[in-house]
């Protein structure tokens, strides 16, 4: 009887270890725990790894906006040949030189002519040399710029349905230079022969900014380089990049409509003197004769040129609203 329950005992205790040993791996249980610590090992691994690209491409991308803000700062100064291509003119420094020296000595010989004297002459002469060829290149500049942002959101759409129709980002380039108007069509033409000789597309269109430093082209430019260096959806970043800039352009246009009243004004206001000055000397020459024969008069001529001069700048300093 001793016997019988010592074997009894012997096989469970033997039942019970080959329980404990044997089952796991019969019934696959072991097979199971190692899949899910695999499973697991690989989520972590894919979770850091997704990290590490984040993290590489967010200093992708910071490193991208330091180089163009970087190259802004070195831009602020922008040179004479610079400034006469943003003008859309074809000139020379030399052709600009002696356009400015022509145009210096002509004033200078009407003021000499017209018996206003030596002093002013010279004045004519410096603001003929000086400030009208800026001035010029300036309006030409301005008038450059806002043709380019009227047609700029149009040319965006254009690249981002091309790009969703499966068109290279480059050909849809090419589309821009046959079919946009100027200076869309010459600023795109120049970014697609600067690709051609080697430069890659990025600085390519960094360079964009460069030719017509408005922060349109600017956002381009960071877009399409961010996206070189780091990947991304292209279609999805250039549509965003659409839709703000016909955001800046629809504020732009509410803010004119808005100031155009105090323009208006400041307008009035600064024509008011010349206007009546100009009635006095048709109605009684001699009347006011005075203010130009007399040396009192000229001074007080030059002094209201002085006050005027100021209220306008700061009639137009008010107006001007930057966004």
């Amino acid at each position: 009887m001793d016997s019988i329950a010592l074997f009894f005992l012997a096989a469970v205790a033997i039942g019970g270890v080959a329980w404990v040993f044997v089952y796991p791996i019969l019934s696959g249980e072991r097979k199971a725990e190692q899949r899910m610590a695999s499973v697991a090992k690989n989520q972590a691994v894919t979770r850091t790894t997704r990290g590490v690209s984040q993290k590489s491409r967010r200093d992708v991308i910071e490193t991208t906006l330091k180089e163009f803000e970087e190259r802004n700062k070195k831009n602020r100064r922008v040179p004479l040949a610079t400034r006469i291509a943003q003008a859309g003119l074809t000139w020379s420094k030399r052709q600009y030189a002696l356009i400015s020296a022509g145009i210096g000595v002509a004033m200078f010989l009407m003021g000499l002519f017209s018996s206003a004297g030596l002093l002013p002459a010279i004045g004519l002469g410096f603001a003929g040399a000086f400030g009208l060829p800026y001035w010029l290149l300036s309006f030409l500049k301005k008038r450059r710029e806002t043709k380019f942002l009227n047609a700029f959101p149009d040319a965006v759409d254009i690249i981002v349905r091309g790009i969703k129709a499966g068109l290279p980002l480059l050909d849809c380039m090419k589309m821009i230079t046959v079919e946009a108007p100027e200076p869309l069509k010459s600023e795109f033409r120049a970014i697609v022969e600067t690709q051609a000789i080697g430069m890659p597309l990025g600085d390519a269109c960094g360079k964009l900014y460069e030719h017509m430093p408005v922060p349109e082209a600017n956002f381009f430019g960071i877009v399409i380089a961010i996206q070189q260096k780091a990947g991304g959806n292209l279609s999805e970043a250039l549509g965003n990049l659409s839709r703000v800039l016909r955001d800046r352009k629809k504020m732009k246009a509410k803010i004119q409509a808005m100031s155009m009243e105090a323009k208006a004004s400041a307008s009035i206001i600064g024509a008011l003197p010349i206007a009546v000055m100009t009635l006095v000397w048709i109605t009684s020459p001699n009347y006011i004769n005075v203010l130009f024969t007399e040396p009192l008069g000229n001074l007080m001529l030059a002094a209201s040129a002085c006050w005027m001069a100021m209220g306008v700048l700061v009639m137009k300093k008010m107006i001007n609203f930057d966004f």
